[in-house]
């Protein structure tokens, strides 16, 4: 089967192609996709060839963030599926390309226990978010944040996710630090800090932080964010750092604990996925952006890549009235 698909197929080199689907298996599915999304992160990385691994040899499927309808099923699975939306994290089961995650793809070949059902959402779009969800809700449970002071340095989608989760959770006090005011104008934190046009001792004088979650990924914003820690502080990195550099005479002098959070645990999608059904968490708050996918993806790229009021850029799949009456609130356009 054929499928059309976004292949990152040389350095800095994004297309819209058509791809071979690997055979349906007995256990497996087939996914119809609705929307997708772009990681600034990982995605960036790879757009640079910054990550030489096999999986990101070009030319490979990016995407780890996709929703989808299923519309077809192996003997082996439970033909109830067919029909309701998903979360797919990604697939390997293309022939002509490699699949780093895979799921920028319109359609779709996956194990069926690889997937997130969506039936206990009211609009299933929103799955988009449970990804980056379950990283930030990982990062908050090894911060151990209950009735605890906690910083989160940057508020991008996951640092955002982190400020709420944490107060979910329990913390006694949460402060952010940002220094686009737009991303931190949609920050649940109790105090929010604009390093460009505050003075972040003013602001949180009078306050030791147990913990500094960081989701910046720069090491001079930590080195700040170290001096207000308590003795015995925990950092939190949440972020990919190619190295770590930081100031070791502040670790020593206040005998800090450091802590890498790599993605999410097993069981952190449904846990997420229950808190955007229950109207606990406000995920689709990270929805800032959307474009449908045609010949002007590389475009849609680069703004998700530099434009730093682009949290999460939705891609529509579908054109169709029943995507649009799926489809969560986004924030605002491109």
């Amino acid at each position: 089967m054929k499928s059309k698909a976004i292949v990152f197929s040389g350095l800095r080199e994004i297309i819209l192609r058509e791809v071979t689907l690997k055979p349906l298996s007995s256990t497996d599915i087939l996914v119809e996709t609705y929307w997708s999304s772009i990681s600034t992160g990982t995605e960036k990385m790879a757009f640079n060839g910054l990550i030489p691994s096999p999986p990101f040899i070009f030319p490979f499927i990016p995407g780890y963030e996709t929703v989808g309808k299923i519309i077809d099923a192996g003997e082996h699975v439970n033909q109830s599926l067919i029909g309701k939306f998903a979360y797919v994290a990604g697939s390997f089961g293309y022939e002509d390309v490699n699949a780093a995650f895979g799921g920028a793809s319109q359609f779709i070949v996956c194990p069926v226990d690889s997937i997130t059902v969506l039936d206990t959402l009211d609009n299933p779009q929103c799955g988009i978010a449970l990804p980056l969800g379950a990283t930030a809700l990982h990062i908050v449970d090894l911060a151990n944040v209950q009735n605890k002071k906690v910083l989160v340095l940057g508020q991008g989608a996951v640092g955002i996710l982190a400020a709420e989760l944490a107060g979910l959770m329990g913390a006694q006090l949460v402060a952010a630090t940002e220094p686009h005011q737009n991303r931190l104008n949609l920050s649940s934190a109790d105090l929010k800090v604009n390093p460009e046009t505050q003075d972040a001792s003013a602001v949180l004088a009078g306050h030791e932080f147990d913990v500094l979650i960081d989701s910046t990924g720069i090491m001079s914003a930590i080195d700040t964010g170290l001096r207000f820690l308590k003795f015995h502080g925990v950092v939190i990195f949440g972020g990919y750092y190619q190295r770590v550099n930081i100031d070791y005479s502040q670790a020593f002098q206040k005998e800090l604990s450091f802590i890498a959070a790599r993605q999410w645990a097993h069981g952190d999608l449904d846990r997420v996925k229950d808190l955007i059904g229950r109207h606990k968490l406000n995920a689709e708050k990270i929805f800032t952006h959307q474009s449908q996918v045609d010949e002007n993806i590389t475009s849609v790229y680069m703004q998700a890549f530099s434009d730093p009021d682009c949290l999460k850029m939705i891609l529509h799949w579908k054109t169709d009235k029943e995507e649009q009456d799926t489809a969560c609130y986004i924030a605002s356009t491109s």
